[in-house]
């Protein structure tokens, strides 16, 4: 064979493995089609799987904000369901907390990594006025990622000790022990951290020593917003978040009186001993800034696309700063405020009584999206419940896989 041939073949031979190699590319680069329905069937599909001799009831809903498109799907939640349907969504109150005294801190109004017992700047005025254990060790950053150990009214008994010895509720959870006698009652901040620091209870010490998550954390950097802003927690979340993005169908309640949600709205269901109960009123005066919001998917969905984008109100420098974790007890890593593992991407989870959410930002791919369900299987507690959050965390990544990403 003459060189002149070898070399025409060598020639063709490169290009043709170029040509393989650019079609490849090509077709790997090219999104798989799919339909709405498409999506409509992955998710019935998993629910009636997951639910399957379980008599669980209830349903599961999902909203997807994509560069392939915006989609909602649900299942079980009846057929008029849509994504202006409100529910309670619990903790992801606590990106708005959260997002709320880093705007505080982008604005200079106040420090993150300022002690609690400190003064607001520019004023004599300290960010918390309660006595609660070691307020001394304790800073902002501290409550944001939940290393402060301050004690959880919300998931912990009190804790008998020589200051709380002869109260009647020691043992108990104080929420429900007060709900037991009057399910309207209002609680206030005065009141809630008046029995940690009466009662001298904490979650652990020295802070920052650990991590432990606590809600009634939260409520403080709420009162911290209210004392450094000048307003009601609620006000300065509409008037710094829900209007300038538009959020027009979140709510913030928080008098023990208003326990119903907006029309519409999604009922929020128990299932434990063969009952199905519906819990969907609830009296959200102790979670004031950790868990009272009320929201819809498309909502919330818009909230985390344009928080994790920088054009919530945030820089993205902030929005790196509330992303930068620190691994936690659940095997993911907790920012300020904000939770990120590999399965879900960056955002939060929530549970109230009916109500389990997922609202996370993948930002390799661009996806913002909310997955809710609403009732909580406790047949089997606390597995049945942990095993709901597994899989909606798989569904998601299942439904994400057929869209190509």
């Amino acid at each position: 064979m003459g060189k002149m041939m070898f070399s025409k073949m060598k020639r063709f031979l490169l290009l043709l493995l170029l040509t393989v190699i650019i079609t490849a590319c090509n077709a790997n680069d090219t999104p798989p089609a799919f339909t709405q329905a498409d999506l409509q069937k992955i998710l019935e599909t998993e629910w009636q799987t997951f639910t399957s001799g379980k008599k669980l009831g209830g349903g599961i809903a999902m909203q997807i904000l994509s560069p392939r498109g915006d989609y909602f799907i649900s299942t079980g939640m009846g057929e008029n369901m849509n994504n202006s349907y409100h529910f309670r969504t619990a903790s992801v109150t606590k990106t708005f907390t959260a997002a709320g005294i880093m705007l505080l801190h982008q604005q200079g109004k106040l420090n993150i990594n300022d002690k609690i017992t400190a003064n607001i700047p520019g004023t004599l005025i300290p960010y918390v006025p309660y006595n609660i254990p070691h307020k001394d060790e304790i800073t902002i950053r501290m409550i944001l990622m939940h290393r402060a150990g301050i004690f959880d009214l919300t998931n912990e008994n009190i804790k008998d000790n020589a200051a709380s010895h002869n109260e009647p509720y020691v043992g108990l959870n104080y929420l429900e022990y007060v709900k037991g006698s009057d399910e309207n009652h209002q609680f206030t901040l005065d009141e809630l951290f008046g029995v940690i620091a009466r009662d001298e209870q904490y979650g652990f010490q020295p802070p920052a020593s650990q991590y432990k998550y606590s809600d009634t954390g939260y409520s403080l950097l709420g009162l911290i917003m209210e004392r450094v802003s000048g307003k009601t927690y609620g006000d300065f979340v509409h008037d710094e978040f829900l209007q300038p993005n538009t959020l027009l169908n979140t709510s913030l309640p928080w008098q023990g009186t208003d326990q119903t949600l907006p029309a519409p709205f999604v009922n929020g269901y128990i299932w434990m001993n063969d009952a199905f109960t519906d819990v969907s009123l609830s009296n959200m005066s102790p979670f004031v800034a950790n868990g009272n919001m009320i929201t819809t998917p498309r909502d919330l969905a818009t909230w985390a696309k344009r928080l994790f984008a920088g054009k919530a109100g945030l820089t993205m420098d902030t929005v790196e700063m509330m992303k930068a974790g620190l691994p936690s007890s659940a095997g993911n890593t907790y920012g300020l405020g904000i939770q990120f593992s590999e399965k879900t991407g960056y955002g939060h989870g929530g549970d109230h009584e009916g109500y389990i959410t997922l609202m996370f930002y993948k930002p390799e791919k661009d996806i913002a999206y909310v997955i809710m369900v609403n009732v909580w299987d406790l047949s089997n507690y606390p597995d049945s419940l942990i095993a709901q959050h597994v899989f909606m965390t798989d569904t998601a990544n299942k439904i994400f896989a057929w869209m190509g990403f």
